[in-house]
């Protein structure tokens, strides 16, 4: 009897493990994702300076490496992002994650998907999308603005704006409107993630918790917001000068970084 249940407890350990790590492996998936999609949307001509100049001054950001318009042959629309944000220092935070849906995405004529990347410019933009779910165009005291063409799409519009959204489809920036839309944390992926529950305020205000497997989202971050003619990037608002240039790694190419001088946040809780 006890060798039966010492077998049934070992197969539901299995199970429960081979869940969660399946969970991680999803979550880092959208993580890579990320990544990548925040290489290609800032490494693309046109309006990539504009661009890059407005992230060297964010607070921080909101990655979406698949944003779907709803129709007749896409059913649903929204997808899934990670929100990351930095310090006084210039070190970025880990991924928190979330969903975005629910309103009516407007991309140009055509388009059915894109990479889309919402710059936060200030603490208030910030804290409205951590204190609750956030829905835009709903909160009076946010404006909204989009760098890029088509809907809602034009290079002044992002001027002094509180968050700039920044699309990209088929190589080239796309015009985007997300009114309506709401951004809602994903718990299960936070604790799926960093093995334990824990906020998105945690993650990346308080900086409490941290997965080292999302150094090179973060080093891409950093190469990006501080490569602007050469120069160190303009700092957030209210926060201090950010550290030197990480530079490629040694016959590394394109996206590929050096991690080992990435400055870790100040409190660390890895899985």
């Amino acid at each position: 009897m006890r060798r039966l249940a010492f077998i049934a407890l070992s197969a539901l350990a299995l199970l429960t493990g081979g869940h969660e790590a399946r969970a991680q492996a999803e979550e880092q998936n959208l993580v890579d994702r990320a990544t990548l999609s925040l290489q290609e949307v800032f490494d693309i001509g046109d309006l990539s300076a504009d661009a890059r100049s407005l992230l060297g001054r964010s607070r921080a950001a909101m990655i979406c490496p698949r944003v779907i318009r709803g129709g007749f042959v896409v059913a649903g629309q929204g997808g899934d992002c990670v929100l990351v944000a930095r310090d006084g220092s210039g070190s970025w935070s880990s991924p928190a994650f979330y969903t975005m849906g629910g309103g009516s995405i407007g991309f140009q004529v055509g388009i059915q998907d894109a990479q889309v990347v919402m710059l936060i410019m200030n603490d208030k933009a910030l804290d409205a999308v951590l204190d609750s779910q956030f829905r835009f165009g709903a909160d009076a005291g946010v404006a909204l603005g989009t760098l890029g063409r088509g809907i809602a799409g034009s290079t002044t519009a992002a001027v002094g704006a509180d968050i700039v959204t920044i699309a990209r489809a088929r190589g080239l920036f796309a015009g985007v409107s997300l009114d309506g839309n709401f951004l809602s944390a994903r718990s299960a992926s936070m604790r799926a993630y960093f093995g334990r529950d824990v906020s998105p305020r945690q993650v990346v205000v308080g900086m409490e918790a941290h997965n080292p497997a999302a150094d090179p989202l973060r080093a891409a971050l950093m190469r990006m917001s501080q490569a602007q003619s050469g120069a160190a990037a303009p700092q957030p608002q209210g926060s201090g000068a950010p550290p030197a240039v990480i530079t490629p790694a040694p016959g590394g190419t394109g996206g590929r970084v050096q991690t080992e001088s990435l400055p870790s946040p100040p409190r660390s809780g890895t899985r």
